[in-house]
């Protein structure tokens, strides 16, 4: 009997906040991370700028993947391994985290039987394998059944959907080990004051101002200035260090944030390279990190955010094409600031469930492949 030409994998097929990407259960995929690394790879139609073979979406915010296991740790329902493939490279980045694919992870979870799902609201702790962090998602299950209708609208996508609360435990610190990684709320490169801070994504804070911008710009505007992101690519290399990520010229890690003043009525205007390309929005955590980054005394921030009062605070982040709220929880303490808790609103939706197809030559079933082609791996840490 021939062998099939194809290998068929179970996979649903999800939005997850302002990104989108193909969610699987971990047992469904090879458990060699190398062959792994090529099924996704070939999943997404990566590289290729087009990624015309694949389901990938030719952009950063498209070409993601969650992989999600029933948890064994105590108190923990589910594992969720986040992958950022690379579209033009064969790279598979596993250093970060996304906040945004999280907002699937629950209901994913709860449809595919790893969680027993209660009513109206069913509580899915989540272990961010990428980060070791912890974050509990809040899904509507009225009558025991994920729900995806409601009215909740978020920036960046059309509509509105039903509501999932995301409580973040732990998160700073949680790729450079600290939340400050050099120790210090205000860093400089070349005469460019920073400031570098990991509260769940390493990012590095600059003033637009300090390098010839409003912040106000529109994204075409900023992609377009390759000067402006030569120097933000040379920042980002010798920040990287400085935070401990090593050479990150082939990590997605840190982010690269400009901030200017508010315009309607939020605390903070953004403008964020992720890192080559400057988000239509602002990711979750990245939303999460400057927002702390605004209240941290004496950061770049200093004189231009707009911080809230209280040991509580609801921030509203500016970005392109409207603004991200988050919560925060903070104390500040003899050893500086010490976040209790962050937490924010997403939506998801599924879009198609069924069996995604990659060819035989780079996995069957089972088995690995005998393919020798380079693929690059990125580990945390």
């Amino acid at each position: 009997m021939s062998r099939a030409s194809q290998t068929a994998i179970p996979c649903t097929l999800m939005r997850g906040g302002t990104s989108k990407g193909p969610f699987f259960l971990a047992s469904d995929l090879p458990a060699d991370v190398q062959t792994r690394d090529r099924v996704l790879l070939a999943a997404m139609g990566s590289p290729d700028v087009r990624q015309i073979d694949g389901v990938g979406g030719a952009d950063p915010l498209t070409s993601k993947v969650a992989i999600i296991s029933r948890s064994s740790r105590a108190g923990i329902d589910v594992d969720y391994l986040f992958a950022q493939v690379s579209v033009d490279r064969p790279l598979v980045d596993l250093t970060p985290t996304c906040g945004n694919m999280l907002a699937g992870v629950g209901p994913f979870a709860i449809e595919r039987g790893l969680v027993a799902p209660r009513d109206p609201i069913t509580p899915v702790t989540i272990h961010m394998v990428n980060t070791g962090t912890v974050a509990v998602a809040h899904v509507p299950t009225p009558g025991h059944e994920v729900t995806y209708e409601g009215e909740t609208s978020i920036a960046g996508v059309p509509g509105a959907a039903a509501a999932i609360r995301i409580d973040f435990r732990d998160t700073a610190g949680s790729v450079c080990g600290a939340l400050l990684p050099t120790g210090n709320a205000l860093d400089h490169f070349d005469g460019i004051d920073a400031t570098l801070i990991d509260n769940g994504m390493p990012m590095v804070v600059l003033r637009a101002s300090d390098l010839g911008k409003s912040g106000h710009e529109a994204p075409a505007e900023l992609n377009s200035d390759e000067k402006l992101k030569a120097r933000l690519e040379a920042i980002r290399i010798v920040a990287g260090q400085r935070m401990g990520l090593g050479d990150v010229r082939l990590k997605v890690v840190p982010k690269m944030t400009l901030i200017a003043p508010p315009q309607a009525g939020g605390h903070i205007m953004t403008r964020t390279f992720t890192p080559h390309k400057c988000h239509a929005a602002i990711g979750v955590l990245m939303a999460v990190t400057v927002g702390t980054a605004c209240i941290l005394p004496w950061s770049v921030a200093h004189g231009i955010a707009r911080p809230p009062d209280g040991p509580v605070q609801r921030f509203s982040i500016e970005h392109p094409t409207g603004e991200f709220s988050v919560e925060l929880q903070v104390e500040h303490t003899n050893d500086g600031l010490k976040v209790i808790r962050s937490s924010l609103i997403r939506t998801a939706r599924a879009l198609f469930r069924g069996e995604l197809l990659v060819p035989a030559s780079v996995w069957i079933g089972k088995e690995r492949a005998t393919s020798t082609d380079a693929v690059q791996t990125v580990q945390h840490g």
